[in-house]
């Protein structure tokens, strides 16, 4: 799946979106849910969007980040946003989604804590087996 205005990368055990324009907004979006709504289709569990390029976002950037969130979760897996640039911090911080989403500094950050989400589920999965 590619789009002129962001990549998805089918990763070891994770799909990685990076924005590949400077602004996240509803000329983005909609594309993005669309794609979204695939990889759930193909049971995509773990999710890394990179925002490293997005110095801008709105309510629809907000919105595709926010679905991306919803299906990793009904899914059992988790998303992680990385990257973030001041003003689109800001964005989240206000709109008090910092407590919902899950937002590491780097890239590599997002790796390890999807790699742990990972690594902690399946551990729960053994001990419920063995009960």
């Amino acid at each position: 799946m590619s789009h002129p205005s962001y990549s998805i990368e089918d990763k070891d055990n994770f799909h990685l979106i990076s924005l590949l324009d400077s602004k996240f907004t509803a000329k983005i979006a909609p594309d993005l849910k669309a794609d979204l709504v695939q990889l759930k289709a193909n049971q995509v569990k773990y999710i890394i969007i990179d925002l490293e390029k997005a110095s801008y976002c709105d309510s629809s950037g907000l919105s595709a980040i926010l679905v991306a969130n919803r299906i990793c979760k009904e899914m059992g897996g988790c998303m992680v946003v990385c990257n973030l640039q001041t003003a689109v911090e800001k964005l989240i911080d206000i709109s008090q989604l910092n407590n919902i989403l899950t937002i590491t500094p780097s890239l590599n950050e997002a790796v390890d804590f999807v790699f742990m989400d990972d690594l902690e589920k399946g551990l729960g999965e053994m001990e419920e087996e063995e009960d």
